[in-house]
């Protein structure tokens, strides 16, 4: 089975994209490989986005925030879908990217952001971990080798 790489892209690349790398990467059907990278990244990964991260079985020696200038060089690898997930990413000069991916944005507030108790912060990383699955979910289910960036679009109106 062809599987189809996935870049998430935030600004920090310390919270949301990373999720979004793990639940692709970690996906039942097998169809993904995620990547993760933002426009100016932080100097690590959020805590929080950490654990779950690896609690969904995500290799933790893969967890960096790191620029998504790495996906614009000739060596890496080519994308099939970019995905940003934070609205200030999307609103951004992206890099070129080789073999004109299917692109799509699929907005949610950082929970990085969130002030409270522990299981407050917690429940905001998870609510963003669910709607990042749900969009995954339709998308796993979608005949992808015929996915264009109009149909990925719509997923996000789906949920």
């Amino acid at each position: 089975m062809k599987q189809f790489n996935i870049l998430f892209l935030c600004t920090h690349n310390s919270a949301r994209s990373i999720l979004g790398e793990a639940l692709a990467s970690t996906h039942p059907s097998g169809k993904f490989v995620g990547y993760s990278a933002g426009s100016t990244p932080g100097t690590s990964v959020n805590p929080i986005a950490r654990e779950i991260a690896i609690e969904m079985g995500m290799d933790p020696a893969k967890l960096k925030s790191k620029s998504w200038d790495v996906f614009g060089m000739p060596d890496a690898p080519k994308m099939d879908f970019i995905i940003t997930v934070c609205d200030n990413a999307a609103g951004e000069q992206c890099p070129f990217w080789p073999g004109s991916p299917a692109t799509a944005h699929w907005g949610f507030p950082d929970p990085s952001k969130v002030e409270g108790t522990d299981i407050e912060k917690k429940t905001a990383f998870i609510e963003v971990m669910n709607g990042l699955q749900k969009r995954i979910d339709i998308l796993a289910a979608m005949p992808l080798d015929k996915l264009d960036s109009i149909s990925l679009k719509e997923i996000h109106h789906k949920v």
